[in-house]
């Protein structure tokens, strides 16, 4: 299908979208990709990037080369990614730190909705579709219960990392940030672009386009062979991360950034929080959360003596819900 030139400018904006959710800990920007209508070309464009490409550009020339690997897609998608992730991860920092609440609570309704719309794309329901489901809820529920390891600042480890988290950030419902989050490795990178240091960048980068090369394979021949079941695995993802960005949460455990040493949240303060805990003290980088568990609104306003914004979080939802049926929407007129 021939693109205009403003076909191209709504898939940088998708990019855009997708690179604000994958700053994000615990947003997927495979569900945005899904979401908007680009997934399924976007992995066999990635999964179609091999040896045969040089091969093309060194027989058939430039012109050849650059439509064999979908080169316009990949420029406009990949340049609203990249503005966005870079710029979004300091806004993304600031909100979760001063506004956990309010930004958990918009994504929490991004995502609720995402369900229903990655759903519906399966055409066949059966008894292995919702055991696959399952599955998928299941692992990904897991995956956010899973404690923090300490900070590992060894450049080369950001090698690692990129290949797991790049997985992660094509999965719908499964978030390439809160991996790297798991892995230690979330400050690193978030410094790391804070201080415009290119050889972290770099190992990152080059972890990430090894980890993306390979999986991307298998991806599409999932969606190939078993496109029902690889849906109904992916809705599944997406409904098991919800635990993840629900809003309000309790600390049950924190890692001193000094020492190392994981400690219960209730021998550093009577708060039931470390957020509000941080956000009362200032103190961003003294402690680290490595375990914590959903909890009702009430329960946190109680534990924290706080206001649980439960009015702004449901405008805040429904403005979760109402990016995503815009995303549908322009989804459905431009693929």
């Amino acid at each position: 299908m021939q693109r205009r030139l403003l076909d191209y400018f709504i898939i940088a904006l998708k990019g855009v979208a997708m690179g604000a959710a994958d700053a994000v800990p615990g947003v997927s920007g495979g569900t945005i990709a899904f979401i908007s209508g680009i997934y399924e070309e976007l992995i066999t464009t990635i999964s179609n990037v091999n040896l045969s490409l040089f091969k093309t550009l060194r027989k058939d020339g430039l012109k050849a080369f650059w439509t064999q690997i979908n080169g316009n897609f990949l420029l406009a998608l990949l340049t609203g990614i990249i503005i966005s992730f870079v710029s979004f991860m300091r806004l993304a920092k600031y909100l979760i730190e001063n506004q956990p609440v309010l930004i958990w609570s918009f994504f929490f309704g991004l995502i609720v909705v995402s369900i229903y719309f990655v759903g519906k794309q399966i055409t066949k329901w059966s008894a292995i579709t919702v055991i696959s489901l399952i599955i998928g809820a299941s692992i990904a529920f897991y995956i956010t219960s899973l404690p923090s390891l300490a900070a590992n600042s060894n450049p080369y480890y950001l090698l690692f990392a990129g290949a797991l988290a790049i997985c992660a950030m094509i999965l719908p419902g499964i978030s390439g940030s809160f991996i790297l989050v798991i892995l230690g490795a979330y400050k690193t990178l978030s410094d790391a672009f804070h201080n415009f240091d290119l050889k972290k960048i770099a190992l990152f980068a080059i972890g990430a386009l090894v980890g993306l090369l390979s999986f991307s394979h298998v991806l599409k021949w999932l969606f190939k062979n078993y496109h029902n079941t690889t849906l109904a695995i992916l809705t599944g993802f997406i409904l098991g991360s919800l635990n993840k960005v629900w809003p309000w949460k309790q600390t049950t455990s924190v890692m001193d950034d000094v020492s190392g040493e994981v400690v219960a949240f209730s021998s550093v303060s009577d708060l039931g929080t470390l957020s509000v805990f941080q956000k009362n003290t200032n103190n961003f980088e003294s402690y680290k959360t490595v375990l914590e568990k959903s909890i009702s609104p009430f329960t946190y306003s109680e534990l924290n003596t706080t206001d649980h914004q439960l009015t702004f979080a449901i405008l805040l939802m429904v403005a979760g819900f109402l990016t995503i049926f815009i995303l549908e929407k322009i989804g459905s007129k431009v693929k």
